[in-house]
């Protein structure tokens, strides 16, 4: 069954319906919300508050643009909030490694610790971008979404991402060239 279909069901009360919507789609929300508060346990509340609205206020969606897209707005939106509140932001401590895997390439002890090291420089870079340009980055990096789903989140032309994008590469590889990773 299509999304379309899901989404035509769940408006007549069909929470098997929308369970399915879920499953599909729970685990981009949380990336989503991963990329812009960097804390597993507030993206996994802020992604569960957005599907809790999603269904709340699926008698608003209009069908303009995906349903994908209109819950990770929604999704996106709820993980601003909660990284707007003072107390959630001091409490943000999750390493961007996660976010910013550096593959090991296996060269045995030598290697592997220079590649913990390369991780943590590359996380100290993205961390010390705006949070325009790290959310940019981080969800363009993700490889989950498309530039126009991107830039619908962030209610931002495509054009602007793009920039956003090129502009957060270009000070992290800054940054890295700096200390002697990149020629």
């Amino acid at each position: 069954m299509t999304d379309e279909e899901l989404v035509a069901r769940a408006r007549t009360g069909d929470a098997d319906a929308f369970d399915q919507l879920v499953a599909r789609h729970q685990a981009g929300a949380f990336r989503a919300a991963l990329a812009a508060l960097r804390h597993r346990q507030d993206a996994e509340e802020a992604a569960q508050d957005a599907l809790v609205r999603a269904w709340s206020n699926l008698g608003r969606f209009r069908g303009e643009s995906s349903f994908r897209t209109w819950l990770l707005t929604i999704v996106w939106n709820c993980a601003l909030s909660r990284r707007r509140s003072v107390v959630r932001w001091l409490r943000r401590s999750a390493p961007l490694e996660e976010a910013a895997a550096v593959a090991a390439d296996g060269a045995g002890p030598d290697g592997l610790a220079r590649d913990v090291e390369v991780r943590r420089h590359i996380a100290r870079a993205i961390e010390q971008l705006t949070p325009k340009l790290r959310d940019a980055l981080l969800l363009s990096q993700s490889g989950e979404y498309d530039y126009g789903e991107i830039a619908r989140m962030l209610k931002i032309p495509v054009g602007t991402l793009k920039w956003r994008v090129a502009e957060a590469r270009r000070q992290v590889k800054g940054r890295l060239q700096g200390l002697g990773y990149v020629e």
